[in-house]
């Protein structure tokens, strides 16, 4: 049964350092409020995990939260490239970055073989990249019946998850709608999870399209309006479009960052 608890007392006894924690979110309903309460902790030495590394990656690689990051894609989309993640690989700064990449199909497959609790996941990839030379968990595998030649890539189950989503009742059970990715998976594949939400209701009413994350699957439900932002979360908020554009001359210089950090992320409160 998930608990309903504050956003910082949900994370201080659900993340620890060294821990694996995946953020999921595409789009819209990406985790930021859950992030920066990360950062505010002093949480170091953690494996992140996201198929699309963007803003909020940014900012807690730059924080110096992360040792290693797992993923498909990074970039601040319809923008560029993520300065500080840049800086954390080519310059270890603040400190060194070691890189696992996948394909988006690949990423997702590993999610859906942890969350089924195989060892891996079989899928056509990866031919004509490096990444199966260079990567460990990605192999080679041949099809027993047929003879076919196929990509394995093994499974991934976090320490923890998290993710945001429109709401959960009172008992735990979290609904999130509009574009969804990969939440349900990663959720199921991790030992522990958190889903942040607009708000609690007595009752989840219907959405079309709506996934459903019932209170067993879920370890803790922290209340975090606007806990998106500056993505969107569909039917609540809308795109602060002008945050992304503002984040590139942010992100470029290392002073402007931790200006930037020390007044709107360490510096306030959950």
């Amino acid at each position: 049964m998930a608990l309903i608890v504050p956003l910082g007392d949900a994370l201080a006894d659900l993340v620890h350092d060294g821990d694996t924690v995946a953020l999921e979110g595409f789009t819209h309903l990406i985790p930021f409020a859950a992030g920066h309460e990360i950062i505010r902790q002093g949480r170091r030495d953690l494996t992140l995990i996201r198929m699309t590394p963007d803003i909020i990656f940014d900012q807690m690689i730059g924080a110096g939260c992360a040792r290693r990051l797992i993923f498909s894609w990074g970039g601040n989309p319809g923008v560029g490239s993520l300065h500080r993640f840049r800086d954390a690989v080519e310059h270890s700064w603040p400190v060194p970055l070691e890189l696992e990449e996948h394909s988006h199909a690949g990423m997702a497959n590993r999610y859906v073989a942890g969350a089924s609790r195989l060892p891996f996941a079989v899928l056509r990839g990866y031919a004509g990249t490096d990444l199966m030379a260079k990567t460990p968990t990605i192999e080679q595998i041949t099809c027993p019946f047929t003879g076919e030649v196929l990509a394995a890539v093994a499974a991934l189950n976090p320490d923890v998850t998290i993710v945001h989503a429109q709401r959960a009742d009172r008992a735990g059970n979290v609904q999130l709608w509009g574009i969804t990715g990969v939440q349900k998976e990663a959720v199921l594949a991790a030992a522990r999870s958190l889903v942040t939400v607009e708000e609690v209701v007595d009752e989840l009413t219907e959405v079309p399209g709506a996934v459903v994350l019932p209170t067993w699957a879920v370890t803790s439900v922290s209340v975090a309006p606007g806990g998106a932002h500056p993505s969107y979360t569909q039917g609540y908020s809308d795109r602060d479009n002008d945050f992304y554009l503002a984040w590139d001359g942010i992100s470029r210089d290392r002073e402007a960052f931790s200006r930037w950090l020390h007044t709107h992320v360490v510096g306030r409160r959950a």
